[in-house]
């Protein structure tokens, strides 16, 4: 497609600017602006109608004017520089160098926007991945090829915990090469500065990707970010054979920056102000995971949103349940009560948990261990709200030995240091110990043999 270059600009509204009588312009298309001071901005079309474009510009629209203000549309999508160099590199939201290291040597130029990917060229997701962090390992397991969102609300500890996993995460026993693509949308700048500090104190930085977008930075910059992430973590994952964690977050600050551009277009809302589309909009991020076959590399995804005024049945949080597969739920109840990481394992779900644990890949005991704790631990929640209505004396040993259990679960199975990296062995070991609390006639979900095997006598 030609260059083509229009003076016809008729209105600026918000981060939108619209071009009039335009022709042959094509959905997704890359739009220079230039202002009457001659500074460039860039801008992708958003919407093609027979004679008019409405042009979303990532830098904002302050000092455009519609008198002085081109638009030059370069007739191709939106594409991203991508190389191997990128790793140990931090860029913004858009995709430039933020690390003053200067502009990388592309190996090739990418559409951020993917490409669909194959459902039956799929490969179900299966191997373990080692996040260290007891809470997900044993109870909530991440698989190589999964969408598994983090649940948080304002003021919690998803960002260390983000930092955590982005650090620890590995694939366990082999040698291939794993890495981290880390897109923080809508942070601020000391929370941008303990994500980079963080990285290069533990040396996680040489394998991590970061995009970084900031709260002052443009709102509709924010759309781009997340895609821009996706797309080198598909060159790394697709053409350099290696297994990406991608961690993006706060995915609700995406979805306030949809929301804006729907306002400022005026389309009719759907819930809660939330533009209609927003469901496919994520499903467009999320589905980027997997695996495909024939291919060695693997994308495995771990979305982290806040959820608003920590309610799990906001739009957002709500309409990712629906595309992903489980929730990592962190919760305030834990966090004021000094847990570190507060993720209350009981509103958790990992759908492909069980793919990816058991003999060979864990370890035999694993999925019984799980659920006997699981058990264990709400039958010690349920009696601790029995406990403030009737008193601890009213209870039998045997509920004594429960609540003692949800107590020790919470304060060294789920509690555990920021630096902390457990092995799978160490997770199972501590609920191991945790379950020798209870009489043996309790862990009904357990095999005897594994009993037998594995749980420590009581003195």
């Amino acid at each position: 497609m030609a260059v083509k270059e229009y003076k016809s600009i008729i209105e600026v509204a918000g981060p939108l600017v619209i071009v009039d009588r335009v022709s042959e312009i094509a959905y997704g298309e890359v739009v220079e602006i230039r202002t009457g001071r001659g500074e460039i901005r860039t801008g992708q079309v958003l919407d093609a109608m027979t004679d008019k474009a409405v042009v979303q510009v990532f830098e904002g629209t302050s000092d455009l004017d519609t008198k002085n203000t081109t638009a030059r549309f370069l007739g191709e999508t939106m594409k991203i520089p991508v190389s191997v160099d990128m790793l140990g590199r931090i860029f913004d939201g858009a995709g430039r160098p933020r690390d003053g290291k200067g502009e990388i040597l592309p190996e090739d130029r990418r559409d951020i926007n993917g490409e669909p990917m194959n459902p039956t060229a799929r490969e179900f997701p299966r191997e373990f991945i080692q996040t260290g962090i007891s809470a997900i390992d044993g109870m909530n397991t991440l698989v190589r090829g999964q969408k598994l969102p983090i649940f948080s609300g304002a003021g919690l500890s998803h960002n260390e915990l983000a930092a955590q996993i982005a650090r620890q995460a590995k694939v366990r026993g082999e040698k291939e090469e794993f890495a981290v693509v880390f897109a923080a949308m809508g942070i601020t700048a000391g929370e941008a500065m303990f994500f980079r500090k963080d990285f290069e104190r533990t040396g996680a930085m040489e394998r991590i990707v970061s995009f970084i977008n900031l709260a002052d930075d443009p709102t509709v910059e924010r759309i781009i970010t997340p895609r821009i992430a996706l797309t080198t973590a598909e060159y790394l994952a697709f053409d350099k054979d290696m297994h990406v964690l991608v961690i993006l977050t706060d995915m609700t600050n995406y979805c306030e920056a949809l929301r804006e551009i729907s306002a400022a277009r005026e389309e009719v809302p759907g819930r809660r102000g939330y533009p209609g589309y927003l469901y496919t909009d994520l499903a467009m991020s999320y589905e980027r995971a997997g695996r495909i076959i024939g291919k060695k590399g693997t994308i495995t995804q771990i979305p982290i949103l806040s959820m608003p005024g920590d309610d799990i049945t906001h739009p957002i949080p709500d309409l990712t349940g629906y595309i992903t597969e489980g929730q990592i739920v962190v919760t305030r109840q834990l966090h004021r009560k000094g847990i570190y990481p507060p993720i209350d394992v009981l509103p958790c779900l990992s759908r492909l948990m069980n793919q990816g644990i058991g003999e060979g890949r864990t370890r035999e005991d694993h999925s019984s261990v799980s659920n006997q704790l699981y058990a264990a631990y709400a039958e010690g929640r349920d009696l601790r709200d029995l406990v403030a209505v009737v008193g601890e004396e009213a209870l039998t040993e045997r509920d004594k030995k429960f609540l003692e259990f949800a107590e020790r679960f919470e304060d060294e199975f789920i509690n555990q240091g920021m630096d902390e990296d457990r092995t799978i062995e160490d997770t199972l070991s501590i609920g191991w110990e945790l379950l020798s609390i209870l009489p043996e006639r309790e862990l009904k979900r357990i095999d005897p043999e594994y009993i037998e095997k594995y749980r420590k006598k009581k003195e």
